[in-house]
C-alpha cells in the first residue's frame, strides 16, 4: 500500500486537486481527492509526502523501438527490421524487446512509465507491437497488451529497403498493392475459418484476426501527405481501424484526416529532416491537428529521438501552438486512448494502475525533474540529488 499526500494532483480525468492525495493498493488506485478527505495525514510507513510538488499520471510513449534497437550495441542489438521479406505480420515485438536496454532506465528517470514498442518501418507489414511497462527484467511480466497493433509502412523506407534487392516493392504503387493483397488473403482466411472451425490454422494469417475483428488497429508509418491518404484509403476499403504514426505532413491535409476519424501520433519532430518525405516536419503539426478536433499524441520514435526527451517534445509542441493542457494529454490520456489501454493507464482514476510521477515543475519545461516514478504502486526511481525522499 502507498499513499501520496500533499501533492498538486493533475488527474487528466477532468478534476484536479491543489492539495490532494492518491492511494494505491495492490497496484491499483483505490482513492484520490482533497487532503481533507485523506485517511492518512502524516508521514509514516507507506506514506509519501509530495511536499506540494506536481503529481500526475505516468507519461506514455506511443511509438518507439526501445529494447529492439538497443543503444551502444550496433548490429548485435538491432532487431528492429526483418529486411529480407516485405510481409512479416507474424513477428512479435515481445520476442525482441530487451528490458536491459539503457533506454528503459532513461525512461523511468523522465517519468515515462509505459510505452508502445514494435518493429520498424522497412517492411510493408512489419509485425505486432506490444504495449508494455518500462520497469522490469522479464518482458512477459511487463506486458499490458500484446499484440497491441499491426505495423504497416508506406513511402521511402520499404522502397529503399527492397528496391536494392531487385524485389518488390520499388514504388508506392507496389507497397499499396502488396498490402491490399495481404489483407485480402487474411480476410479470405478468416472467412474460411468461420465457415469451417475444423480448418487447420495458418500461422501467417492467424495474426491478422485481431486486426480484422477490430480489436487492435493498423499502425501506419506515414510521413508524406499522399502516403497518409493512401493509408486512409486502404483502411477504409477494408473497414479497419488505424493510427497515423509520424504524420509529418498531416497539417497540410488536416481536414482529410479529421474526416477519416483516425488519430495521429506525431513525431519525431526533434530529429533531423534527413529524408525527402520529412522535409515539412515541424512541431506545429500536432497543434494544427489538435485544433481540428483530431485526437493526437506525441512520440519520440526512440532511438530516432531519445525517449527521455518525450516531455520536452510535448513542450516544444506547446511552444509552437498546442495548448499546454493538450501537451500533457498528448503524452498521457490521449496516448493511452490511441494505444487502446486507457482502461489501465493515462489518468489518475480509481481502478486504474498506480502509475504515478512526482515532478518538481511542469514536465513540459526543460529544467523540470522527475523526483519519483511509481509503477503499479512500487517506487521504481527516485532522484538521488534532491533529498526528496
Amino acid at each position: 500500500m502507498l499513499t501520496i499526500i500533499h501533492g498538486k494532483i493533475i488527474t487528466m480525468a477532468g478534476k484536479d486537486y491543489e492539495d490532494g492525495f492518491v492511494r494505491i493498493e495492490h497496484g491499483k488506485i483505490t482513492a484520490l481527492g482533497d487532503m481533507a478527505d485523506c485517511p492518512v495525514k502524516e508521514s509514516g510507513d507507506g506514506v509519501l509526502h509530495a511536499n506540494g510538488n506536481l503529481v500526475m499520471p505516468g507519461i506514455i510513449e506511443a511509438h518507439c523501438h526501445m529494447g529492439i534497437t538497443e543503444e551502444k550495441k550496433g548490429i548485435e542489438g538491432d532487431d528492429c527490421n526483418e529486411n529480407v521479406d516485405p510481409i512479416t505480420p507474424y513477428l512479435r515485438a515481445i520476442d525482441a524487446i530487451n528490458p536491459m536496454d539503457a533506454a528503459f532506465d532513461d525512461a523511468l528517470r523522465a517519468g515515462i512509465t509505459s510505452a508502445m514498442v514494435g518493429p520498424g518501418s522497412s517492411n510493408v507489414v512489419g509485425g505486432q507491437f506490444a504495449f508494455i511497462k518500462t520497469h522490469g527484467r522479464c518482458i512477459d511480466h511487463m506486458i499490458v497488451k500484446a499484440p497491441a497493433a499491426m505495423k504497416i509502412a508506406f513511402g521511402e523506407n520499404p522502397k529503399v529497403n527492397f528496391s536494392g534487392q531487385n524485389v518488390s516493392p520499388a514504388t508506392r504503387m507496389a507497397i499499396a498493392a502488396m498490402l491490399r493483397e495481404e489483407i485480402f488473403k487474411a480476410q479470405e482466411y478468416r472467412r474460411r475459418r468461420k465457415e469451417d472451425r475444423n480448418q487447420e490454422k495458418d500461422f501467417r494469417y492467424e495474426c491478422w484476426i485481431p486486426v480484422l475483428e477490430g480489436r487492435i488497429p493498423l499502425k501506419a508509418h506515414v510521413h508524406r501527405a499522399d502516403d497518409i491518404l493512401t493509408a486512409i484509403r486502404i483502411a477504409k476499403e477494408f473497414g479497419l481501424s488505424m493510427t497515423l504514426d509520424h504524420c509529418s505532413e498531416g497539417h497540410l491535409i488536416a481536414e482529410e484526416i479529421k474526416e477519416s476519424g483516425f488519430p495521429a501520433i506525431v513525431g519525431p519532430d526533434m530529429a533531423s529532416r534527413n529524408k525527402i518525405e520529412v522535409q515539412n516536419m515541424a512541431f506545429k503539426t500536432v497543434g494544427i491537428l489538435n485544433r481540428k478536433g483530431i485526437r493526437t499524441a506525441i512520440m519520440t520514435d526512440h532511438p530516432v529521438s531519445m525517449i527521455q526527451f518525450l516531455p520536452i517534445c510535448a513542450g516544444l509542441a506547446v511552444k509552437s501552438g498546442l495548448p499546454a493542457q493538450e501537451g500533457l494529454r498528448s503524452i498521457t490520456i490521449n496516448a493511452a486512448k490511441i494505444c487502446g489501454v486507457a482502461d489501465r493507464v493515462g489518468s489518475l482514476e480509481v481502478g486504474k494502475d498506480g502509475d504515478v510521477v512526482i515532478f518538481d515543475g511542469s514536465p513540459l519545461e526543460v529544467f523540470t525533474r522527475a523526483l519519483c516514478t511509481i509503477i503499479e504502486g512500487k517506487i521504481v526511481y527516485q532522484d538521488e540529488n534532491t533529498g526528496f525522499l
